[in-house]
C-alpha cells in the first residue's frame, strides 16, 4: 500500500466516523450542544482562565478536531435491547444534550469570579444560536470599570498578633493602588496564617482573619479593611488575647501507635535520646537513636511551628526504611501554654529480592537476560539502602562472516549503598532540614563477549543529590566518578580489517576499542515549574523544566602528570595512568521541556535539547560512552537508533556504523499533539527536527563537521503518529516516524521523502516506556 493510499484511506474513515447524525438519538425537546465560547471586551481579561467555571462542554473532539468518539456512538442504533448497540454505546461517547440550567448557574459563577477579580460592575450575558437542533453557547463578558484599592487599613485587636503582622508588613501582597482582587485577600489570607502558626499560635487559622471591603468611596476605588478579633473558643464567654504555645515533650512512637502507648505505656520499652525527647518501642528499635534525632525539626522548648513540623514529617516519610509516619500535637495537660508531640514511625520490610526476565532485539539479532536483585532497606540502622544486582543476557548475531563465535554473551554485577544525608562536614542543621538529599556510592563491573572482541568495564563513583522540600529544584553532583574500560582480546579479522591502519583514517573506531581510563567530576540542574515525583505526573499540564548539567574529566590527572614531569607515550600520544590514556573533555547539557494545555483531552508539548562535548589536551577523540547520537524513540523518531548522522554523513557499514554514527555536539527539537482517546488509550501527532555533528574533522566522517554557515541545511526532521497505553504510574508507547527531510542524501527526490514517501525506506518504528520528553 503506498501512503498516498493510506492517507486516502485515513481520511475516508475519518469523514465516515465524524458524518453520521447524532441528532435522532435526541428527544423532540431537546438539542444538542455543539460549541462554547467565552468572548468579552476587555483585552486584558484572560478568559482563558474562566473555563472552569463552564459546567457543560461540548462533546471532545481528538487532535481538538475531529468528534470521533461522538462518531463511533452513532454508528449505534436507538435500540438499546441488541447487544451491538450496547457496546458501541460503551466504546463511544453520546451526544451533549444542552442544559439550560447548567449554563445559567455556570454564567453566574463566572460572574461572580469575574467581579473578584475587580471588576465589580461586570455582567456575563448568554448569546446562544440554535441552528438544526444544535447550540451553540456564548458567554459574553461586559466587565465594566476596574476597581483598584486606594487604602488599607489593620483592625487587630490582639496586640501581640498587631506587633509581628507589623514587623512583617512588608511580606505583604496588598498594595495601595494595586487592582483589587479577591484571590490576592484570600493570598494575603494564607500569608498571615503561615506567619501565625509558626510563630507559636496553635489555634490559629485563616476563618480569624476578616476582610472588608468598601466600594462607596468613588472614582472606582476600594478601601480594604484587615481585622483579626480577639481569640475565643467556644463556651468561652469573654474573649482573649490568642494563645500561644512552646513544645513540651517529644515521644517518638517507633513500630506502635498512639492509642497502645496510651493503653500499654508500661509494657513498652523506653529510651531516652535527649532532654526531653523519648522514643517507645517493642525490643530493639530499627533506627539508631541519633538519626532520629537528627531528622527532627521539633525539640522540647522551641515555639510551636507548623512548618518545623512539616519538615519533621517530610524528613522521616522520605526515608526507605519507613513504611510511613505520622505527627500529632497535643496540649500538655499540666502546662496550657504547651504542647506535646507524637511522631510515630513505622518501619517496613528490611530485606527483599527481584527478579526481571527481558527479551531482548539488536538491530534483528534475537535474545535474552536475567536479572536477579537483592536489597536492604535498612543496612546500618540508619535508612541506608543497599541494593546488590546481578544480570547475564545472550544475545544469537547472525550475518557475521569470518569469525569462529557467532554469540554475544554479558554479565555484570553491580553495588549501590544510598544515604539518607549529605555525608559531608560543616553543613548546618537548618540546611539539613530543609533539604531531602543522598549520598550515594556505587560500584560497578560489566564483561562483554562479542565475535569481534571482549570488552570489561569497571566504574565507581560517589555522588550527592538534594532537593528543596518543594521538589522544583533538584541538583546533582557527581564528586568523583571513575571508569576503567577494558579490551582483553581483539579478533584478529576485526582488527585487521578496522583497527591496523594508524593513519588518521578510523581514529574514531580504534580510539573505542583501546584501553582506557576516565577520571570525571559533573553537576546538574533541574527546574520543574509544577512539583512532580514523576516524569508521568506533568502528563497533560501546563508545566514546564528546564535541565542543565556540566561534565569534565582528566584534568586534575592532566596537572598531576605536569607536576610530576612525566612524559607522554609516544605510542598513544598521550599522558597515562598504569600504561592507560586517560581521557581528558569538558561537556554541557541543556534541555527544556514545555507543555500547553488546552482541556481535558488535549495539549501541546514543545522540547529543545542541546548538547555539546570537546575533548582536548590528552583527548582527541571523546569516549564512545560520552559521545552523541541521534535517531531512536527519544529524538528525531524517523530513524532508528544511532541511524542519523553526524551532518551529512551516511553510514555505510552496518557493524561499526554504531561508533560512526555518534558526535561531538547535538541538536533536537521536538514538537508534540497529545490526545486522549478512550479508556487508558492516548495518542499524538509529532514533528522531530535535529541531528548530531563532529567537532574535528575526521576522516571516516565526512560530512560529519559542524559547520556554522552549513548546519541548518543539515538539520533532518520528521513527522509521525503514536500511541500510548497511559497508566497514570507508567506508559506504554508506540510510534511511527516517517522521515520528511534527510540530509544524508542531496538529490531532491532523497533529501525530501515528505514529498515521495515510501513507507519501506522512510518509515522506524519504536516502542518505549515513558514519555520522550
Amino acid at each position: 500500500m503506498t501512503p498516498r493510499k493510506f492517507i486516502l484511506i485515513l481520511i475516508a474513515t475519518t469523514l465516515f466516523f465524524t458524518g453520521c447524525s447524532p441528532i435522532r438519538f435526541l428527544k423532540e425537546d431537546e438539542t444538542m450542544l455543539h460549541k462554547v465560547r467565552i468572548s468579552g471586551d476587555d483585552k486584558e481579561l484572560d478568559k482563558s482562565k474562566l473555563g472552569g467555571y463552564v459546567r457543560q462542554h461540548p462533546n471532545s473532539r481528538w487532535f481538538s478536531l475531529l468528534k470521533v468518539p461522538l462518531g463511533v456512538y452513532c454508528l449505534s442504533g436507538t435500540d438499546s435491547t441488541r447487544r451491538f448497540n450496547r457496546f458501541m454505546h460503551r466504546m463511544g461517547e453520546a451526544p451533549v444534550v444542552y442544559d439550560s440550567l447548567s449554563t445559567i448557574r455556570a454564567a453566574a459563577d463566572m460572574e461572580a469570579a469575574v467581579r473578584g477579580l475587580g471588576y465589580l460592575q461586570a455582567e456575563v450575558n448568554l448569546d446562544n444560536k440554535v441552528h438544526k437542533r444544535r447550540t451553540n453557547v456564548n458567554y459574553n463578558i461586559v466587565t465594566g470599570p476596574h476597581y483598584k484599592v486606594r487604602h488599607i487599613y489593620r483592625r487587630i485587636e490582639d496586640s501581640r498578633l498587631d506587633s509581628i503582622i507589623n514587623a512583617n508588613w512588608n511580606e505583604t501582597v496588598l498594595q495601595e493602588g494595586m487592582p483589587f482582587n479577591i484571590n490576592m485577600l484570600d493570598e494575603e489570607r494564607n500569608r498571615i496564617t503561615s506567619l501565625m502558626q509558626n510563630m507559636g499560635f496553635y489555634y490559629f487559622n485563616k476563618t480569624m482573619i476578616r476582610f472588608d471591603a468598601d466600594t462607596t468611596v468613588g472614582d472606582h476605588l476600594v478601601d480594604i479593611a484587615l481585622n483579626i478579633s480577639r481569640y475565643k473558643p467556644s463556651g468561652q464567654i469573654e474573649p482573649s488575647n490568642h494563645p500561644s504555645f512552646s513544645m513540651r515533650n517529644v515521644n517518638f512512637l517507633v513500630g506502635i501507635d498512639q492509642k497502645e502507648m496510651t493503653e500499654a505505656r508500661s509494657g513498652l520499652d523506653s529510651t531516652k535520646l535527649a532532654p526531653g525527647i523519648w522514643a517507645y518501642h517493642h525490643g530493639k528499635m530499627m533506627l539508631r537513636p541519633k538519626f532520629l534525632l537528627r531528622r527532627i525539626d521539633i525539640h522540647p522548648g522551641d515555639i510551636y511551628s507548623e512548618q518545623a513540623v512539616q519538615n519533621t514529617y517530610s524528613s522521616l516519610a522520605s526515608l526507605s526504611a519507613v513504611m510511613n509516619a505520622n505527627v500529632s500535637l497535643e496540649p500538655a495537660g499540666t502546662r496550657p501554654d504547651s504542647l506535646d508531640a507524637f511522631v510515630a514511625v513505622h518501619t517496613g520490610k528490611r530485606h527483599g529480592l527481584s527478579a526481571e526476565l527481558e527479551g531482548t532485539n539488536s538491530a534483528g539479532d534475537l535474545g535474552a537476560a536475567l536479572s536477579l536483585g537483592y536489597y536492604n532497606r535498612n543496612l546500618f540502622r540508619r535508612s541506608e539502602q543497599l541494593s546488590f544486582k546481578v544480570r547475564g543476557a545472550f544475545e544469537a548475531i547472525k550475518g557475521l562472516k569470518g569469525y569462529d563465535d557467532q554469540n554475544y554473551i554479558e554479565y555484570s554485577a553491580e553495588m549501590e549503598l544510598n544515604f539518607p544525608e549529605f555525608k559531608l562536614p560543616f553543613l548546618s542543621h537548618r540546611f539539613h532540614h530543609e533539604t531531602k538529599a543522598q549520598s550515594i556510592a556505587s560500584l560497578m563491573f560489566d564483561s562483554q563477549d562479542r565475535p569481534e572482541f571482549h570488552r570489561r568495564v569497571l566504574t565507581a563513583a560517589w555522588r550527592y543529590r538534594w532537593h528543596r522540600l518543594n521538589r522544583k529544584r533538584q541538583h546533582r553532583i557527581d564528586l568523583i566518578d571513575l571508569n576503567y574500560v577494558f579490551m582483553p582480546w581483539i579478533s584478529e579479522t576485526f582488527r585487521e580489517e578496522y583497527l591496523s591502519d594508524n593513519s588518521s583514517r578510523n581514529a574514531v573506531l580504534r580510539y573505542n576499542y583501546e584501553n582506557l581510563f576516565i577520571m570525571k567530576w559533573g553537576y546538574s540542574f533541574q527546574y520543574t515549574s509544577v512539583p512532580t515525583t514523576s516524569q508521568n505526573d506533568s502528563y497533560g499540564t501546563n508545566a514546564y523544566s528546564v535541565r542543565m548539567g556540566i561534565e569534565t574529566a582528566g584534568n586534575l590527572l592532566q596537572a598531576a602528570s605536569l607536576l610530576l614531569g612525566k612524559e607522554k607515550n609516544e605510542e598513544k600520544d598521550a599522558y597515562t595512568l598504569f600504561n592507560n590514556a586517560y581521557a581528558q573533555y569538558v561537556k554541557f547539557d541543556f534541555d527544556f521541556t514545555k507543555s500547553f494545555r488546552f482541556d481535558d483531552r488535549n495539549s501541546l508539548a514543545v522540547h529543545l535539547a542541546l548538547g555539546i562535548a570537546y575533548p582536548y589536551a590528552n583527548s582527541k577523540v571523546l569516549p564512545y560512552e560520552k559521545r552523541y547520537f541521534s535517531g531512536g524513540a527519544n529524538s528525531v523518531r524517523g530513524w532508528s537508533v544511532r541511524g542519523l548522522g553526524p551532518g551529512s554523513f551516511k553510514g555505510t557499514d552496518g557493524r561499526v556504523d554504531f561508533i560512526h554514527q555518534t558526535g561531538d555536539m547535538k541538536l533536537d527539537m521536538s514538537m508534540e499533539y497529545r490526545t486522549h482517546l478512550f479508556w487508558k488509550m492516548d495518542a499524538a501527532a509529532f514533528v522531530d527536527a535535529g541531528n548530531i555533528w563532529t567537532l574535528r574533522n575526521y576522516e571516516e566522517q565526512p560530512g560529519g563537521k559542524f559547520r556554522f554557515q552549513t548546519f541548518w541545511k543539515q538539520i533532518a526532521a520528521s513527522y509521525g503518529l503514536g500511541i500510548r497505553l497511559n497508566f497514570s504510574y507508567f506508559i506504554l508507547r508506540l510510534d511511527m516516524g516517517m522521515k520528511a527531510v534527510n540530509p544524508a542524501y542531496e538529490t531532491h527526490r532523497e533529501h525530501f521523502p515528505i514529498l515521495y514517501p515510501n513507507f519501506k525506506r522512510d518509515a522506524a518504528l519504536h516502542f518505549s516506556v515513558g514519555l520522550p520528553f
